[in-house]
């Protein structure tokens, strides 16, 4: 019986050690935090899309290229456009022989015609002259009614009124069109090559190229795919501008300042190099870590902060890990 107790002891005992050393080794690992913070290599990417919906191509470029402000990298087929653009340049013509028009007046047949006409409705006021001066004659000699001399004056005062409006109308053939007229031909034609720059402006969207060198990270749609307006056709790196983003709890951010410099190691290209902290901001209230009490009086917040490398780093991409001692 005694040996039994003695066994039993002895197991208590080493289960009791045995929960002790794992406790101890739990608190020295678990409960220590790393010293090491771990972010990610970023870069400067811009969206390449299209003002207006087409259907894709050409792709002239592949995912890794490099390419040069100015460099062409896709072609969109927009019929929609291309019918716009040709109503618009016949708007644009038509107006412009109708201002032409309105600068050089009539031609000259009409004016002709005009004169023609004047010249007809001057010989008909000299024949009405003639006619009321016989029957304003007999009527003083009592031989015609006066009903008849006031016809005969009707028909001289319409024949005078006819002749000066024709004397009218062949002035204005000589003299073409005034100054508002010409204006507003002039600005008619004006809204006409407005619509045709606008129109132009569409068309040249389906001409896609690079606003600056990089380098093609992504790239979405396939040839004959249908895209719309504003949708991302590819995605372009700028190398040139990389940084380091970093995120740390706010306890921790009194050690860091903006303009501090320090080491980071690359681990992809198992390099050390020197980076500058120029950007701090909280990602939000969502980014919490741990109440800083049981009773939690309130969270910690995580803070983005960002590094640029002091030197340009060859081989370095968008998304590789970089790691910095944290400042205690």
């Amino acid at each position: 019986m005694k040996r039994e107790e003695r066994s039993i002891i002895t197991a208590v005992a080493i289960i009791v050690t045995a929960i002790a050393i794992v406790a101890i080794v739990g608190e020295l690992t678990l409960g220590k935090e790393s010293n090491i913070i771990q972010g990610n290599a970023e870069a400067t990417e811009f969206r390449v899309s299209s003002k207006v919906p087409g259907r894709i191509l050409h792709i002239l470029v592949k995912e890794g290229d490099h390419v040069e402000a100015g460099d062409t990298l896709a072609l969109l087929r927009a019929p929609d456009v291309t019918a716009k653009l040709i109503q618009a340049r016949a708007v644009e013509q038509a107006t412009a022989a109708l201002n032409r028009q309105v600068d050089s007046g009539l031609r000259p047949q009409e004016k002709q015609a005009a004169y023609e006409q004047w010249q007809r409705a001057k010989a008909a006021t000299d024949i009405a002259q003639k006619t009321f001066t016989r029957i304003n004659n007999l009527y003083n000699a009592g031989v015609v009614t006066e009903q008849k001399r006031d016809e005969a004056q009707a028909a001289l005062n319409a024949a005078t009124a006819a002749e000066e409006t024709a004397k009218a109308l062949y002035s204005l053939a000589l003299q073409g069109a005034d100054s508002d007229e010409r204006s507003i031909a002039q600005w008619k034609l004006r809204q006409a090559e407005g619509a045709v720059d606008e129109v132009n402006s569409y068309a040249s969207e389906t001409v896609l190229t690079a606003v600056q060198s990089g380098e093609v990270s992504a790239i979405y749609p396939s040839v004959g795919e249908l895209v719309g307006a504003g949708a991302p056709i590819m995605d372009i790196a700028y190398l040139d501008e990389m940084w380091i983003s970093f995120n740390i709890r706010e306890d921790k951010l009194r050690n860091y300042s903006i303009g501090d410099t320090a080491r980071a190691y690359i681990p992809a290209l198992d390099r050390h190099v020197g980076v500058e902290i120029y950007f701090m901001k909280d990602l939000g209230t969502y980014a919490v870590w741990r109440a800083t009490r049981t009773t939690g009086e309130y969270d910690v917040k995580t803070f983005e902060v960002r590094a640029r490398p002091l030197e340009k780093v060859g081989g370095f991409y968008p998304g590789m890990s970089v790691l910095m001692n944290a400042k205690e």
